[in-house]
């Protein structure tokens, strides 16, 4: 293997070695840079935007550890380095994961439990920042452009300007539509928009149900993907928008959405002429 006469570096722990790791922010992607190709001390410097000399003092630790052993001119990764790297990798994966559910894990249906930490790196999470408040209102209505078919239980982001916009739209192309809310919205979205919410129900392709107890957050099927959309419980204002196409997320939110259509009513003629 090449290594039999390397220096061993006696380390504290497991997590001395993580700690050194993580303690500049260079390390790991030079590890990582090292197990894809052979390179030099000067192309790494390049990589990473660090000096020769502090270039020079990380691949002499990482060799200590025999992570990386030297071919000529240039360092490659050991089957332990990439085991290393490949590791810190997936560790990064998913803190990065955790980081972008930490804030709206409150919001989000308990269900989400079931799902394994895999299923959660394949989520998109959009969050209404301060300084972003629309962001998912934004990303929703990227999802509905090009769509053929749009089921939403609690549809509220469907609602909102732009996303009732290209609702419209849809509806006019002949896209088939089915929302189910609680009646109090939709008498609030009717007030709003008197005209064209007139016209949606006057297609064949449109349905609006209703029901007294939905859940705390909303469910949308469309084509390709599953939105999952999040309200903060008093005052109702949507927070994240988590979307996907995982099929087990699809099939249990298939699962909701069916566990309340079958007791949603029709929206009444005289309520939706006033």
């Amino acid at each position: 293997m090449g290594i039999g006469n390397t220096r061993h570096c006696p380390t504290d722990s497991p997590t001395g070695d993580i700690a050194y790791l993580t303690r500049s922010e260079h390390r790991i992607p030079t590890l990582v840079a090292l197990t894809k190709r052979p390179r030099s001390r000067s192309e790494l410097c390049e990589l990473t935007g660090v000096s020769s000399s502090t270039i020079r003092r990380t691949v002499d630790e990482f060799e200590n550890r025999v992570w990386i052993r030297k071919d000529g001119y240039q360092y490659v990764a050991t089957r332990l380095g990439e085991s290393i790297a490949s590791g810190m990798e997936e560790l990064i994966d998913r803190i990065e994961t955790e980081r972008k559910l930490r804030d709206v894990w409150h919001w989000l249906p308990d269900e989400m439990d079931r799902f394994s930490i895999e299923t959660w790196a394949d989520l998109t999470v959009t969050v209404a920042e301060p300084d972003f408040p629309y962001q998912p209102v934004n990303r929703f209505e990227s999802l509905l452009e090009g769509t053929t078919t749009v089921r939403f239980l609690r549809p509220e982001v469907a609602l909102m300007d732009p996303c009732f916009d290209v609702l419209t739209r849809l509806i006019g192309d002949g896209v088939d539509v089915t929302l189910i809310d609680r009646p109090n919205c939709h008498t609030y979205f009717r007030s709003t928009y008197p005209k064209r919410s007139s016209e949606m129900l006057q297609r064949d392709n449109f349905t609006v149900l209703e029901h007294e107890e939905l859940p705390p957050y909303g469910i949308g099927l469309l084509d390709d993907r599953v939105v999952i959309s999040c309200f903060e419980r008093d005052s109702g204002t949507i927070r994240a928008l988590l979307d996907t196409d995982v099929p087990a997320v699809r099939d249990w939110a298939q699962s909701v959405y069916e566990r309340y259509e079958p007791d949603a009513r029709p929206l009444e003629p005289q309520r939706a002429v006033e």
